[in-house]
């Protein structure tokens, strides 16, 4: 490339256009600086600088604002335009570098250098090689776009010269201002080869992707043109057939109620697949009826639904001392879950499982958290569920197919974070349909249970939000996978006392109440209400205790209309004419001390009771008699007695061979009710050690332990409710394990103060307190 002298030459800025050596070209100069300088051009040789603004929509450029690098070029033809604009016609000569601005007053003047391509007689291997690329890419980008005219490509593929070639190119395919400028400043013809074969392949890649791009659009709208026009054909079809608008536009307002309920991908996918199917079945197929039901089950369930929760702990203990009374210990464990779930503000805790004989409240508590956190409440019953597809739901295949009870329950409480209660969760069973306890293992679990996957919707739902709380009477039907699940909290039967409250507090003015009487109608003493606790209930709860004192009232009101009475009143006295004679008796306690006899304490269903246990003693030759429908692990209780006094004999003062010489036959009255369990034991020995010695049981003591072949006394259970039974006939002593002594401390202090308790670890202990010498 040679460099020329300098010369002096006016400038016209050019907006968003850049001339090429060996272009021709029309553009429009309107500016008064541009005609000015065109002027100058004129009268001078006819040439002039053409240079790009950088901002093309700049009105009044200054030097800064002008790209320094333009085209000197030669005015070929002039014409002046209606608007005093003048249209000109000039061809590119040569390169030029503005170095200085001489004027820009009232036009441009520039002094340059130019930069002529030197002409190239023969081209060197680097040299054609970038040539020959350019042309193939030129014609490849030609054949693409089909935007250049086959005269261009032509007149482009006949240049010898490479400056000149990559000129042409440039001119003709270049769309950005910069990337023309770029190749505009390349004096180095191979430099500027190398540029614009670079540009033009990045121009290509572009082209195929638009074009592309292109094509998948006008793929769609063709599809969804044939789409609408489909459909309004359908449409058409059957209104002619009657059908109204059939199962299009069903699907249509299906498709509208689903868009709503923001489902996951997955899910969007699965549900779409299936209201494409029922648009294309014909209206009376029977498969369109179970899709319809299938949709209608999505659209119903609580996707996104969700209750304001508020944990409070105040309002929480308020909430569960108004509606229960007694269970300390239940609303304080209750309240600890809220305070955790409150700090730490998620639901991967334990699922808790509240155990307690019936009518204790288990249910109501459950009831009082949902109120005390503001969560809607379900309960969900599972006595006898023997059928995985209960929990799981049935596949949509079957015949009346419907969801499972967990899905079931949400769409009952319309929020996907109800607090749902799984009720008697101890009462299900297995069978070959499968077994409904393992299939809660998913539903219980908070690592699992948020995409729970019904059989018969077959997308996940969430159900990580919701507050589960299972209730049951016994633990040991639960299987060991699902118990290890939850969290146990126990609930005792109520003592006589507390059902006295609950009578007093809250059964009574609720009865009154629905039984359309008035406070003022019906008047009773306490006694009355004790006797009623004690001679017409026989449970842990409080259930009988309200149909009871509902009898009563409804009594009370058939009485007042009768004998237009204006009150009642219930004492002890009259009880019996309300309610008939009493259902049950209690166990009194002996008046005197006996031989052979000594009073037991047994854990019920229904609460303590006492448990005399007789033994008499005849000659014979051994043999051991055991009456009163006792269960096996009592009767070994009986056997380890015997096998431990002939151990003892010497030191209890008993004939060695009594098992030879005498026969044993031990009774447990009531002989209808059936009884078992180990913590009779103690009550047997001293029976039998007393009928073998002859020395008298002490009538004010009850006593309950397991035992040993080695004479220990081990644990047992139920010790509220035993230590109650022997209060309510009168018994203030009463005989415990040493290790049952941590039971004593859940005991209510006016019991513990009532009563004397005998603490033993050894059957020697137990015979030096209750026999008498």
């Amino acid at each position: 490339m040679r460099k020329q002298k300098k010369r002096k030459i006016p400038l016209i800025p050019l907006r968003g256009l850049v001339i090429f050596p060996y272009m021709m070209l029309h553009f429009d100069v309107g500016r008064e600086i541009s005609i000015k300088a065109l002027e100058e051009a004129m009268n001078n040789d006819q040439m002039i600088l053409l240079t790009a603004q950088k901002d093309p929509k700049n009105e009044d450029p200054i030097e800064e604002d002008i790209y320094e690098y333009g085209t000197v070029s030669k005015i070929k033809q002039m014409l002046k335009l209606p608007n005093e604009a003048i249209r000109v016609l000039v061809e590119g000569v040569s390169r030029a570098k503005i170095t200085k601005f001489e004027n820009s007053d009232p036009y441009f003047l520039v002094e340059i250098e130019e930069y002529p391509d030197k002409e190239v007689k023969e081209l060197d291997t680097e040299l054609e090689a970038l040539t020959r690329n350019l042309i193939n890419a030129f014609e490849d980008y030609a054949r693409i776009t089909n935007k250049i005219p086959p005269e261009a490509i032509v007149s482009v593929t006949t240049i010898n010269d490479p400056g000149q070639l990559a000129d042409v190119v440039a001119a003709n395919i270049i769309v950005k201002l910069e990337d023309k400028q770029l190749i505009l400043e390349q004096t180095n013809i191979k430099e500027r080869l190398t540029k614009l074969y670079e540009i033009i392949m990045k121009e290509k890649e572009i082209i195929e992707i638009e074009k592309k791009i292109s094509v998948k659009v006008k793929k769609q709208l063709d599809k969804m043109q044939k789409e609408y026009y489909l459909r309004e054909q359908l449409k058409a079809i059957q209104s002619e057939l009657g059908e109204k608008e059939g199962t299009f536009a069903e699907a249509q307002e299906y498709r509208e109620a689903i868009l709503k309920l923001n489902l996951t991908e997955e899910s969007f996918q699965k549900v779409m697949k299936e209201i494409d199917r029922l648009e294309r079945l014909p209206y009376a197929s029977p498969e369109v009826g179970i899709i319809r039901t299938y949709l209608d089950w999505i659209i119903e369930l609580p996707w996104n639904n969700k209750s304001d929760e508020k944990i409070d702990i105040n309002y929480a203990k308020k909430i569960l001392d108004q509606d229960h009374y007694g269970l300390t210990k239940v609303k304080e464990r209750i309240l600890e879950y809220l305070a955790v779930r409150k700090l730490k503000n998620d639901l991967k805790g334990p699922i808790l499982c509240l155990v307690g004989p019936p009518g204790v409240g288990k249910t109501s508590i459950a009831k009082s958290i949902a109120k005390a956190l503001n969560r809607n409440y379900v309960r969900m019953s599972l006595g006898g569920v023997r059928d995985e597809a209960e929990i799981r739901g049935h596949r949509k295949t079957y015949v009346g197919a419907m969801p499972g009870r967990i899905i079931y329950s949400l769409k009952q409480a319309k929020t996907k974070n109800p607090l749902i209660l799984l009720d008697e969760i101890d009462k299900l069973a297995h069978d070959f349909r499968g077994d409904p306890a393992s299939a809660l293992l998913e539903v219980l679990d908070a690592e699992q249970n948020y995409a729970f996957r019904d059989h018969y919707l077959e997308i996940p739902f969430d159900l990580s939000e919701v507050l589960f709380i299972t209730t049951a009477n016994t633990l040991e039907t639960i299987p060991r996978p699902l118990l290890d699940r939850l969290e146990v909290i126990e609930i005792t039967g109520y003592t006589e006392e507390e059902k006295l409250q609950i009578a007093l507090k809250y059964l009574l003015p609720k009865q009154i109440e629905a039984n359309g009487l008035t406070k003022n109608q019906i008047r009773y003493e306490q006694e009355a209400i004790r006797d009623i606790i004690n001679y017409y209930t026989k449970e842990s709860g409080v259930r009988n205790l309200e149909r009871e004192i509902a009898r009563l009232c409804r009594r009370v009101a058939k009485e007042i209309l009768e004998e237009n009475k204006k009150q009642v009143r219930i004492t002890k006295n009259n009880l019996e004419k309300y309610l008939g004679i009493k259902k049950y008796r209690h166990d009194e306690a002996l008046n005197e001390d006996r031989v052979g006899i000594a009073t037991g304490l047994a854990w019920t269903p229904y609460g303590g009771e006492t448990l005399a246990v007789e033994v008499l003693t005849m000659p014979g030759n051994g043999k051991l008699e055991l009456t009163g429908q006792l269960g096996d692990v009592m009767k070994e209780s009986a056997k380890a007695a015997i096998s431990y006094i002939r151990a003892k004999a010497t030191q209890l003062g008993i004939n060695e061979n009594f098992y030879k010489e005498l026969d044993i036959h031990i009774h447990v009255p009531e002989g209808a009710i059936p009884k078992d369990g180990p913590s009779a034991g103690v009550t047997m020995v001293t029976a039998m050690v007393s009928a073998l010695t002859q020395k008298p049981v002490r009538h004010d003591i009850a006593m309950t332990g397991e035992i040993t072949l080695r004479g220990k006394v081990l644990p047992i259970g139920g010790v509220k409710e035993k230590v109650l039974a022997a209060k309510r006939i009168g018994i203030e002593n009463v005989i415990l394990p040493q290790e049952n002594k941590k039971d004593l401390a859940e005991l209510e202090d006016y019991i513990k103060k009532s009563m004397n308790f005998i603490l033993v670890s050894s059957i020697d202990e137990v015979i030096k307190s209750a026999i008498r010498d």
